[in-house]
């Protein structure tokens, strides 16, 4: 469900004409809808209703300050994994102790960081990471609650690059040597064993993975239980798919329900990692013809938005629903939809049946609010593009188009040349 829908063959977002908004920041830009983020969150948590819960927003899909403040407001945590999106988090207003840190790589400034924050929790992924965080907690005086992330081996049926819960994978820690660390952890003077956490990736579209990862995490639970380590947090992650082509994933009620009958009667405050389920259909990318190509075997279509803005296509061969922002009765074509990048890697669309456009009109990629702008670049020297959101009937812009000297900014010339 998302709020962005035809008046006359005129695209809108809510109540703001989509070419009116086009007019005022140019293009390309991402467009987020106030309604249907917030919708898609109240539904999330309404999914859980009953069960001592708390959302952790996945702020690596989206982490524009105004969505972040948003979620914020209507009770929401945030799921980080790094420093940086620690700051974003705190400025956005969100409360220190509704957020947790998850990540392989936690730098030492970044944990110390997060200790005098005073974080919920931080998720765990080895021996080493622990040690660390007992000799930050010495250093500041301060006990670390922690959770450790284990690996529970399920095929979360996925896309392999963001797949994160068999064994192959770098995340977590395996469920065989998970005990021996929670003992470990147990015994440091600066630590304070919390929780538990898992996650099995992204954009998973079953049901069944996340119920068995959860079985296996609470087996293990009872195993530590055995060796007087109790849990409050059970983490659970996020990676509840969205649709983006054909999929069929859960609503996220049938899998609220899943889950919440596969803890049965247990004690534990949840913590839920949604973030692509939430934001995902929230957002689309609107970019703007510059040309049309007839090649040699196939028909081009020639934008200004490229994969620096938009990379999941290139990297993950992901299909986004691309849509005329005005609609007539054109004959329909196939083309490769792409953008002015110098890599064959630099499209939006292979071989898609779209509407023969011209030069000036405007194109609407859907599903684009998650995953989007938070994994653009300045490839090619080309400046990020702005982000905006409307509610109702007016528009926001909630981050500024990236100017020439921006591109610049913190570079120097040494005196020798």
């Amino acid at each position: 469900m998302h709020h962005f829908h035809y008046r006359d063959n005129r695209m809108f977002c809510e109540d703001v004409p989509v070419p009116e908004i086009a007019k005022n920041v140019g293009t390309p830009f991402y467009l987020y809808s106030h309604a249907t983020l917030r919708h898609h969150f109240l539904v999330f948590q309404e999914a859980f209703e009953g069960v001592p819960h708390l959302i952790c927003f996945s702020a690596k899909s989206n982490s524009n300050l105004a969505v972040l403040r948003l979620f914020g407001s209507l009770g929401g945590g945030l799921d980080i994994v790094s420093g940086g999106e620690l700051f974003r988090g705190l400025q956005a207003g969100i409360p220190p102790d509704r957020i947790v840190y998850s990540g392989v790589g936690k730098r030492e400034d970044e944990i110390e960081y997060a200790l005098q924050s005073g974080i919920l929790m931080f998720n765990i992924e080895s021996h080493q990471e622990l040690e660390l965080i007992n000799r930050c907690g010495t250093r500041l005086k301060k006990k670390a609650p922690i959770a450790l992330r284990v690996n529970p081996d399920v095929d979360p049926k996925t896309h392999p690059y963001i797949s994160t819960g068999l064994k192959r994978e770098k995340f977590g820690l395996g469920m065989e040597s998970a005990t021996e660390v929670y003992k470990s952890a147990a015994a440091f003077p600066h630590v304070e064993v919390v929780g538990i956490s898992c996650h099995i990736g992204s954009q998973v579209t079953e049901i069944a993975p996340f119920v068995d990862a959860l079985h296996r995490v609470k087996e293990l639970i009872a195993t530590l239980e055995t060796f007087g380590i109790s849990i409050s947090y059970l983490d659970i992650g996020g990676g509840l798919g969205i649709t983006y082509d054909r999929e069929s994933p859960p609503h996220p009620n049938e899998y609220g329900r899943a889950i919440s009958e596969a803890l049965g009667d247990s004690a534990f405050t949840l913590i839920l990692e949604p973030g692509r389920v939430i934001v995902g259909n929230a957002g689309i990318l609107v970019t703007r013809v510059l040309y049309t190509k007839k090649g040699e075997t196939k028909d081009f279509v020639i934008v200004d938005a490229a994969m620096n803005d938009l990379v999941r296509p290139s990297l993950y061969d992901a299909y986004h629903a691309i849509e005329p922002v005005v609609r007539d009765q054109r004959e329909t074509i196939r083309a490769d939809v792409v953008g002015p990048i110098c890599e064959s890697g630099d499209f939006l669309a292979k071989d898609r049946d779209t509407p023969r456009v011209e030069a000036g009109d405007l194109l609407a990629v859907m599903s684009a609010g998650a995953y989007g702008f938070t994994m653009s670049s300045n490839y090619n020297s080309r400046p990020r593009v702005p982000e905006v959101m409307v509610k109702e009937d007016q528009f926001y812009v909630v981050r500024a188009r990236e100017s020439y000297e921006d591109l610049i900014k913190g570079e120097s010339i040494p005196a020798f040349l």
